[in-house]
């Protein structure tokens, strides 16, 4: 094609704006962002084609065509476009706080060389919306470019945000004209990352950023008035000249680094805006995974980190009472402990646990400080909580323990299945992508849960079975594919064994059984098969509501059964996603913090794999398995355990019957906590050493996905913390170790030097944005979809595994009359140690609470607010009620985000029968009304009493409609199709 009278090559199906933005062309755009595709508000991105005017971001390049840029037409229309907007916005750029070299408004008022606006601003009858503890809205700074309504309505769907184009005065609208407070809206942060201007702005940034912007309103307003009363005679040229010498001043104070989320199991990242030890802002945008996707916590849930309760000083208990101690004391303490005990009792008298909030380099070193200086494989890490059997199904069944794919894999599919799973709530950024096809490219979703969330609210098809029943209704579902011709059976003989086995295994498994025992009628079972066998392609996502069960691993293993009798791998959009809960959940057991499994789950008891490691170490290796996190409990109570050293990990409030976990701790002879804040589990400890969070250190985290990134130093260590690789390390070395790790760099060679899994990842092809999705070869060569060429077993085959019937413990009775279900909470993360130290989420989620059903509360007199306390055979707890009818009949849910009322003091120490990961939604209580009546526990600004208002986008026709809408460039006519 033709531009401004060169011959340029251009791609298949690229957009005209793409190909003047690839080459350099100096077009104005201002709605037009790469990642929301084309809302055509502005239309500042006028040029002609063919001689005629078109908007270039709704234009398609072809073969011939002839675009030009520059004709007088097309300048005429993009400085007419652009004068309406600065007709609807105030320009104070050096008394912004927006002024940082990326406000498109100001850029292209630069790039136009605009020096005075033909349609002058007039302040709009609105007040400014600062309702959310997060952001506010100005109406005045508001260029109504759609934007963040494209981002609300189509990225994160969270369908909030619209403009009522009829209105003689536009604004952005909060379901649909309330406060944003009290809108639907999920502080997510999506409309703030993509607005243009400073219409939407961080809370955090006002009054912070700029040089000026901390002046009282008064004083404020006051240089406004001085700049708009210099413009008619200096013009913008001169003022923006100002503007942008203070905006280069705030580059000296301004750092801008990019880090991986500490929070879910996503992979969010994002560069971090800060100011000193001030966070301005979070910033994403390159982010492999999210792109310019956040949640509320990934956004904004960062003061914790500048919380007054960080541990800044070790502390030695004396006499029933912590003192403050120096490092070298309480190191040295905490070294000579550990010798004396393994001397006296043996190396397998102590026991070690890593962190999944922790990074890949000091999951390493815990196990590499368990097994080479110590001498046990006694060594876990939380997945023993979640997502154990999640691994073990599919090590039974393709080979490796992870995803199948990547978040894109599951966009690209035509039909998505979840079960146990408040994706919404739990992986928010990963379910923005699934209501992204479901509601843009006519996806179809079917969602198994036991309450009626958000996912469910949209589902095709909501199954609501039987608690402990996923096993059995998945399994039937298999064996009618399998006897009614609707299996891929070509696949299967060309991929897959134990196919007679497997069907045998199945006999149990009838549509009248799973009809009667999950409490789903045969024709939706019927309907679920036939939903399978007609997708093209299918994805089924899963997480704690299949695997905290006594038969998890056993569920497990049936969703990736039902997936290799339809054919669903080795290809985008099919596969297995198990959704890891914390952020590194998966990288601590990638890089040995297990039992049984050194780095990239190598077994210590395969000779030839101890061999490398122990000629890598020059140690000599324990080969027998060592305890799990539910062993150790168990052996501490027996007293074979004798000394734990735990980071990172709260452990005495997430494992299940924490009663019984809890006296176990005391019963330690010696225990070492370490962490950032002194948790319920440091009341536990003889020492507890202050450790550094995410944003204080260096290191790479593994997502959900498979994908490793690197995380950079925001701040440093508040003063008396260290990062817990170095601290690791200084206890390595007090037995003796002589480890000499400069910086996390050398720790991840090492592994990568041990470990084929990792053989070419390195922190050079790690830098910045880029990310590796294991398994990579040494050359970097990596795999975000798995399985394309076969499956990871030495005959490239993968295997049907046959399964048993089981049914799960603790049953409801006469006494205990209620199942009890738990799980996460969209704004809190796990017990809340972070989460509730940031004012504006607790805000919105002061306290936990449990939800009981509109029955039950009528049945028992119950409100929302009224104070109930709850019995299991195993504790019991005080709580709210919150009536609601996300959850029927006699079933309540109870959010696990408390440690005041912590959900697991009613749960057993009943587990999965394969990996011990506990039974936490295996549990039954009894539910006391006390005669008392409080607050409803969730507060009305919370997004939960909003009312969304959907959309298909900005929906720019109806602007288009508008009386006073005319196109740029043209005298009269607002139909030209050209320009549509």
């Amino acid at each position: 094609m033709t531009l401004d009278g060169l011959s340029v090559e251009t791609k298949a199906d690229e957009r005209l704006i793409d190909l003047l933005l690839r080459t350099g062309s100096k077009v104005p755009h201002v709605c037009y962002h790469s990642q929301l595709g084309p809302i055509q508000t502005c239309d500042t991105c006028m040029v002609e084609v063919n001689g005629q005017l078109v908007r270039a971001c709704a234009t398609t390049v072809s073969a011939s065509m002839d675009v030009a840029t520059k004709s007088p037409r097309a300048d005429a229309a993009q400085r007419e476009a652009f004068d309406r907007i600065l007709g609807n916005h105030m320009l104070y750029c050096t008394v912004c706080d927006n002024n940082n070299g990326n406000c498109t408004v100001h850029n292209t008022t630069k790039m136009l060389a605009v020096e005075h606006q033909k349609i002058p601003f007039k302040t709009k009858p609105y007040e400014a919306d600062f309702t959310n503890p997060f952001y506010r809205y100005d109406p005045d700074q508001c260029i109504l470019c759609g934007r963040c309504v494209e981002a609300c309505q189509n990225v994160e769907v969270n369908e909030t945000l619209s403009i009522c184009w009829e209105n003689a005065h536009p604004r952005v609208l909060w379901d649909g004209g309330t406060t944003i407070g009290e809108s639907s809206c999920v502080s997510c942060g999506h409309c703030v990352t993509v607005c243009p201007c400073n219409a939407l702005m961080e809370t955090s940034m006002i009054g912070h950023a700029g040089f000026l912007t901390a002046l009282p309103k008064t004083a404020m307003d006051g240089m406004i008035d001085v700049i708009k009363g210099i413009e008619p005679d200096s013009g913008y040229g001169a003022i923006l000249k100002v503007s942008e010498a203070e905006s280069a001043m705030r580059e000296s104070r301004i750092r801008r680094t990019k880090t991986v989320c500490t929070y879910c199991g996503v992979g969010c990242s994002f560069d971090v805006w800060t100011k000193d030890r001030h966070i301005l802002k979070v910033e994403p945008s390159e982010g492999p995974t999210n792109g310019i996707s956040t949640c509320i916590k990934g956004k904004f849930g960062w003061d914790f980190v500048n919380s007054p309760d960080r541990l800044t000083t070790p502390l030695i208990r004396e006499g029933g009472k912590f003192r403050a101690a120096g490092w070298e004391e309480a190191l040295n303490l905490v070294a000579r402990r550990f010798a004396e005990i393994k001397e006296r009792t043996g190396p397998d008298s102590l026991a070690f646990i890593s962190s999944s909030k922790c990074t890949n380099e000091e999951s390493y070193l815990m196990q590499k400080l368990a097994r080479a200086v110590i001498g046990t494989n006694n060594m876990d890490n939380c997945s023993r909580y979640c997502q154990s059997p999640a691994t073990v199904g599919l090590f039974r069944t393709v080979g490796y323990g992870g995803d199948s794919g990547s978040i894109k894999d599951i966009e690209n599919a035509g039909l998505v299945i979840i079960i146990g799973s408040n994706t919404a709530e739990s992986h928010p950024v990963l379910a923005t992508r699934v209501k992204q096809a479901h509601k843009l490219r006519g996806q179809k979703l079917i969602v198994s849960d036991l309450r009626k969330n958000e996912m469910a609210e949209r589902a095709d098809l909501f199954l609501h079975p039987q608690p402990g029943t996923d096993l059995i209704w998945l399994s039937a579902v298999t064996r009618y594919l399998l006897e009614n011709g609707l299996a891929k059976t070509g696949f299967m003989n060309q991929w897959v064994n134990g196919l007679e086995d497997y069907q045998r295994s199945l006999e149990p498994f009838t549509m009248e059984f799973a009809a009667q025992t999950c409490g789903l009628s045969i024709e939706t079972l019927k309907q679920i098969a036939h939903m399978i066998a007609e997708a093209d392609g299918v994805c089924i996502l899963w997480a704690m509501g299949i695997t905290q069960h006594s038969m998890g691993s056993d569920a497990s293993t049936a969703i990736s059964n039902l997936l290799l009798v339809t054919g669903n791998y080795m290809r985008t959009g099919t596969g297995a996603y198990p959704l890891r809960g914390h952020n590194n959940v998966q990288g601590a057991s990638d890089h040995g913090a297990m039992p049984n499994f050194l780095t990239g789950y190598q077994s210590v008891d395969d000779p030839e794999v101890r061999s490398r490691f122990e000629n890598g170490w020059k140690v000599k290796l324990p080969s027998n398995k060592g305890l799990d996190n539910h062993e150790m409990i168990d052996a501490i109570h027996v007293g074979k355990l004798k000394a734990m050293y735990l980071f990172g990990e709260e452990i005495s409030l997430v494992d299940s019957n924490s009663n019984f976990v809890r006296d176990g701790l005391s019963k330690l002879e010696f225990f070492v906590a370490q962490d950032i804040f002194f948790s319920d589990t440091c009341r536990f400890a003889d020492v507890v050493l202050p450790a550094s969070p995410s944003l204080e250190k260096e290191g790479t985290f593994t997502s959900t996905e498979r994908r490793i990134q690197r995380l950079y130093q925001v701040l440093d260590p508040v003063e008396g913390s260290r990062p817990d690789w170095q601290i690791i390390q200084e206890i390595a070395n007090r037995l003796g170790a002589n480890w000499r790790y400069g910086h996390p760099s050398e720790i991840y060679r090492e592994i990568a030097s041990l470990t084929p899994l990792f053989a070419g990842v390195t922190y050079e092809r790690l830098e910045g944005y880029k990310s590796l999705q294991w398994p990579v070869a040494s050359d970097g060569t990596d795999e975000p979809l798995l399985y394309t060429k076969q499956f990871a077993f030495p005959d490239g085959k993968a295997r049907l595994f046959p399964i048993s019937l089981s049914k799960p413990t603790d049953p409801t009775d006469a006494e205990f009359d209620l199942h009890l279900n738990n799980g996460r909470l969209l704004e809190h993360f796990h017990e809340g140690n972070l989460t509730y130290r940031v004012e504006g989420i607790r805000e919105k989620v002061p306290d936990t609470f449990v939800e009981v059903s509109p029955e039950t509360a009528e049945e028992r007199g119950i409100q929302s607010g009224t104070w109930v306390q709850l019995n299991s055979r195993y504790g019991q707890v005080r709580v709210r009620a919150l009536v609601t009818d996300r959850v029927k009949g006699k079933e309540l849910y109870m959010p696990m985000n408390s440690s005041e009322s912590p959900v697991n003091r009613l749960t057993s120490s009943h587990t999965d029968r394969v990996t011990h990961t506990p039974a936490y939604k295996e549990t039954s209580v009894r539910m006391s009304v006390l005669p008392e009546n409080g607050e409803s526990p969730l507060p009305r600004v919370n997004s939960r009493f909003g009312h969304p208002t959907p959309q298909r986008g900005v929906e720019v026709e109806r602007k288009w409609k508008r009386p006073d809408y005319r196109i740029p460039g043209t005298e009269a006519g607002r139909t030209d199709p050209k320009s549509r």
